[in-house]
């Protein structure tokens, strides 16, 4: 998709500086992608002390390997 929008130079080059990529495209991708997971967290980050475990849950049993 095609979005035409006006994007902060000065922002874009301190992104660019900031990170191993070179192309406004990249940062823009970026930057959304991180916007994204970050909210994300935050949505699970709300569910504290929302849940409820079953009594005797032990998730160090649930573990494979140990």
């Amino acid at each position: 998709m095609n979005t035409n929008v006006y994007i902060d130079n000065e922002l874009i080059t301190q992104a660019i500086d900031l990170s191993e990529f070179k192309t406004k495209k990249e940062i823009i991708n970026l930057a959304l992608k991180e916007y994204v997971e970050r909210r994300k967290k935050k949505n699970l980050a709300e569910l504290k002390g929302k849940i409820e475990f079953a009594d005797g849950y032990d998730y160090k049993d649930l573990r494979c390997g140990e």
